[in-house]
């Protein structure tokens, strides 16, 4: 297997130093790291510079969602393999990360020990799921490795479905349901029955705690 020139895209500086330090350190499939991004937008203007072959790339980016992001650099980089390494493990962002065109998926919490076959394996074409992780939920409860102690903004953002947000965004601007209603070609009581939902998932009482969560959590 030639040299595997391999890009690196997530928020956390440190975790990427760690992760190229060790990429450096695998023997056998070898690794050349040619370029690292911290954002949504520098990952898709860094792909366009550099040849790669292999992605490592996280899904909470705070200026995109990675799982929409799969699919459009697929589509644009259609001999790249993506391999998602997220802390974010639970069956349906697996399942999801695949359906939408990833060539793998591995845990932050995962031992290294699974990395050199992961990269063979996908570098050949195949997919590679890391061990603990699941597509779909256990009969017995879902007890993957991703035990999250509070919800961030990603977390949150997915409770949502494409519309809410869309609401949520135009409630934060101060519009009213008739307002948000004219404006997404909806009607008014469709408008109320998202914002009920929308609080109902985010845990709020009302229109003033929902902008305040909102603006706190980064939701818009």
């Amino acid at each position: 297997m030639s040299l595997i020139n391999t890009v690196l895209a997530d928020a956390q500086e440190l975790f990427m130093d760690g992760l190229e330090k060790i990429c450096s350190e695998i023997e056998y499939p070898e690794i050349k790291i040619v370029g690292r991004a911290s954002s949504a937008r520098s990952l898709k203007q860094l792909l366009y510079d550099v040849d790669a072959d292999l992605l490592f790339m996280e899904l909470n980016f705070y200026d995109e969602d990675g799982l929409s992001l799969i699919p459009l650099i697929k589509d644009e980089f259609q001999n790249l393999r993506i391999c998602v390494l997220s802390g974010y493990t639970d069956h349906k962002f697996v399942k999801e990360a695949f359906q939408n065109g990833a060539d793998g998926f591995y845990s932050k919490y995962n031992t290294l020990s699974e990395l050199p076959e992961c990269i063979t394996e996908i570098i050949k074409g195949n997919r590679f799921l890391a061990s603990g992780l699941e597509i779909t939920p256990r009969k017995n409860g879902n007890k993957n490795l991703n035990n999250q102690p509070f919800e961030d903004r990603f977390l949150l953002r997915k409770k949502l479905t494409k519309r809410e947000q869309e609401v949520l965004e135009l409630i934060t601007r101060a519009m009213n349901n008739k307002e948000i209603a004219s404006h997404l070609f909806i009607s008014d009581q469709t408008v109320g029955v998202h914002r009920k939902n929308i609080m109902r998932k985010l845990g709020v009482r009302n229109t003033v705690n929902l902008i305040k969560f909102a603006i706190d959590h980064q939701l818009v």
